[in-house]
This record gives structure tokens, sequence and C-alpha cells, in this order.
């Protein structure tokens, strides 16, 4: 079975970013090594990560030229979760913590990508006056390069402000361009509150606040790394914002329970959605030793009217883990209100009416008419079983 969608940034914008990259002057070789570098900030040695490495050239090329079409293509793949608002606009979006403007660039390119005519307006909001720079930078010269499509810097504005979020009164300056259609806090959520006490209260002191600027209608897209670090703070902060009742999950979650991945110290939720990497993406890889042949990410889409990506029932559920081959059998792990549950199919009893098992991946919404508990020893255990006669589905693919 082939992905739903296959995240694909488009090449007008990656020649633009590419143009603004090569005005550095920086070499390629030079460029290559910040990238390993800043993926071990990112990864692994997230302790010597802190807001100024888009300050410093090398970093800011590295990061333009390797991480930005791909923070690009998990945001463009998000938007194409979204539910569609009137492309007529005016929309108004907010990047928070935009970088060399992550979230602004990539609505810009799938709002063109989709052929929508109507007014765009996108805030940015960073403490680098560097990547802000570069933000202007590569939204003038996509508009310029796709002028053809009606893409004009009048009718498609980008604003950028230098605070620092974590400072009080930051939100009231952009108080003029609320309420906003869509606001977009992708990697940088897990840069609040470093150090402080109470983390995750920072954390959801700053999207709560970001609600209050949200249209009704509108959206809070989050995305995080997927480490177990940055996404248990999500779960956590998830669960937060639930309980004050600002608003709901409208995916990943298929409930406003409890996040159940945070029961056990080593469980997490993370998304791993197919993408086509683009060459410049593909060389760098080659020439650093990486593989980026999957867009992985955390992630909450969050809403006020309740609008939800599936019906809610209590036999339909998310994969949140891979579709385990093993030894007579396939297993997966799922998730709904109930929490978190493994199921198993034996090979012996697969069927056409349960084949669609066969297909699940991570982040896919599946139903399942029924699931046995045998007993064991006087004990019900706790893998669920789906027999030949069970009819198994998948209502949302990735």
């Amino acid at each position: 079975m082939s992905p739903l969608n296959v995240a694909m940034v488009s090449r007008p914008l990656l020649e633009a970013i590419e143009r603004v990259c090569g005005e550095t002057g920086i070499p390629s070789a030079q460029i290559h090594e910040a990238v390993g570098e800043l993926s071990r900030r990112f990864t692994n040695r997230r302790e010597k990560l802190d807001g100024e490495y888009f300050n410093h050239p090398r970093f800011l090329a590295a990061y333009l030229r390797y991480f930005l079409p791909v923070n690009l293509a998990k945001i463009q793949t998000l938007l194409d979760e979204m539910p569609r608002t009137a492309a007529a606009g005016p929309i108004r979006v907010l990047d928070v913590g935009s970088g060399p403007g992550t979230g602004a660039l990539g609505v810009l390119d799938w709002w063109r990508s989709h052929g929508f005519s109507g007014e765009l307006s996108v805030t940015a909001v960073d403490q680098s006056v560097a990547a802000l720079d570069q933000a202007r930078r590569i939204w003038s010269c996509y508009c310029r390069m796709e002028a053809h499509a009606k893409i004009h810097l009048a009718t498609h504005r980008l604003t950028t402000y230098r605070e620092n979020l974590e400072r009080r009164g930051w939100h009231e300056k952009i108080s003029s361009a609320m309420p906003f259609d869509l606001i977009i806090v992708a990697n940088s959520l897990n840069e609040i509150g470093v150090g402080s006490r109470d983390p995750i209260t920072a954390k959801t002191k700053l999207l709560s606040e970001l609600l209050n600027g949200l249209a009704p209608h509108g959206t809070l897209m989050v995305i995080e790394p997927a480490l177990r670090e940055t996404s248990r703070s999500l779960h956590q902060v998830r669960d937060r914002l639930i309980e004050e009742g600002n608003c709901t999950v409208y995916s990943p979650c298929l409930h406003e329970r409890n996040c159940p991945a945070l029961e056990h110290p080593d469980d997490w939720c993370h998304e791993e959605r197919p993408w086509e990497p683009p060459p410049s993406v593909r060389n760098i890889d080659k020439a650093v030793g990486f593989i980026k042949d999957a867009l992985k990410f955390s992630y909450l889409l969050l809403r006020k009217d309740g609008k939800a990506i599936v019906r809610r029932q209590s036999d339909v559920y998310r994969v949140v883990s891979e579709l385990r081959v093993m030894k007579g059998e396939k297993r997966a792990w799922l998730c709904n209100e109930q929490g978190r549950i493994e199921i198993g199919r034996l090979d012996r009893l697969a069927s056409p009416r349960n084949a669609a098992l066969d297909g699940w991946r991570r982040g896919a919404v599946v139903q399942i008419e029924k699931i046995a508990h045998k007993e064991r020893q006087g004990k019900i255990s706790s893998l669920g079983r789906i027999d030949s006669d069970v009819t198994v589905g998948i209502i949302r693919e990735v």
C-alpha cells in the first residue's frame, strides 16, 4: 500500500533557499561540518544547545541548507492534515520562534502549490536578527520567482519581530494582527523554560497565551523533535492544556484523557512520515553520513472548536508504533481513550477480512471490529488478538 502523502518542498522554494544561502559565501566543507555539529546538539548533546546558534554564520548557513527543507516538509505534511479553511483569505499566520522563517515559508509555499489566491499575512517572531533577516530574504526571493503564479509581496506579506519568547509582554506587540487563523510553534517549545524549576509550566503558559490569540476556527500547530525527552515534555504540556479547558486535540490524539505514554518512563509518541529528500539534502547526507529518509517528529494540532481528525469511537485507534514482523505473527501498539494496547495477529489467522493490518504504519488511524484477549493459566493476557473472522480497516493512512 502506497503512502497517502509524500511530503515534498517545491523546487522554487528550494532554489530560493539555495540562492540566499549561496550569498553567505561559506564553503560546502564548513557547512557539512556545521550540519554534523548542529545535529549532535539537537539530539544527544542538547546541553550544548542554546538560542544563539542562528547568530553564528556557518550554523545559520547549515540550518538553511539542510534542516530548513526538512522542517518545511514537516510543516507542509501537517498543513495537509489540518481541516481546510476558506481559501479566499485573508489568512493570518503567526510563526513563533520562527528562526529563518520555517513556518512562514512552509505556509507560503503550501499556499502557492494549492493554487490559493487570497491574501496571506504572516507574522514571524524570533530573538535572532540574523535568522529573521534570512527569512525576509528567502520570502522576497521566492515571491519574485513566483510572480507569474500571482505570488506578490503586496498580497503576501511577512512582518518580523525580534522578541525573546520568555520575556513578559512580547505577544502584546503583535496584538494588532490577532486573531490568527494558524499559529505555528516549530522546534522551539523545547527551548522554553530550559534551566527553570518548572519547565512544563513555562511551556504550558506560552501555549496558553498563544491560544488566546487564536481565532475560533483556527489551529495551533506544535512540532517538536522525535526524542524521548522533548516528546514526553510535549505530552505533559498537552495534558495541562486540556485540563485548562481552552482547547481540544484535533490530532494526533483520539481522546482528551491524560496521555497514556506518560504511564511508563520509557514510552513516548512520535511520527514517522514518508518524504522525498531534495538533492541538496541527499548530498549533505552522503557527505556527513546521515540517512534522512523519513520525517520524524512529535506534534499537536490544537483547536477551540472541538473538531477532530476522525470521528471518535471505541473501536477506532491510532497506530503508535511500527508494525513489527515477528516469527509467526505481526504486532503493533495502538492508542485511543482506553489507553495504549498491543495488538497481534498470527500469520495463520490472516484473512481477507483482516488483511488491512498488513498496511498499518505509524500514525495511521485504524478500525478493529473486535479484539480478543486470551486466557492463559487463569490470567487474561494484556496482548490483544485479531482473529481470522474480524474485520480490520484503515480509516486514515499516512
